[in-house]
């Protein structure tokens, strides 16, 4: 079984690095969009505002994710400050989503 650690490519020079992690940045930025519009449905979905930020769900998206990055032989550390911070800014925009769609005059 590979892991993705095992993907990286052995680079020569800091163009080889930045031409890899761009690559990877175009297939990285669309899925964030993509995770971005389902918290516009939970937004939508979500009866009360208290309901945005749910500990229990952080922490069980931290836990799956850090038991992955283990498997795929990355720094579940890391993994795990890159998801915290992630999460913090997307609950924040859960937020604005949900008080946007109940604006007056707003459709859902």
């Amino acid at each position: 079984m590979s892991r993705a650690i095992d993907n990286v490519q052995h680079c020569t020079t800091m163009e080889d690095v930045r031409r890899q992690v761009d690559a990877l940045d175009d297939i990285l930025v669309p899925l964030l969009v993509t995770r971005g519009g389902y918290m516009t449905q939970a937004a939508r979905i979500k009866q009360a505002e208290h309901q945005v930020r749910d500990e229990e769900r952080i922490e069980t998206i931290v836990e799956r994710v850090r038991e992955r990055a283990a498997r795929e032989g990355g720094q579940s550390d890391v993994i795990e400050a890159i998801y915290r911070s992630m999460m913090e800014a997307y609950i924040a925009y859960e937020h604005r989503e949900f008080a946007r769609l109940r604006a007056p005059g707003e459709a859902s």
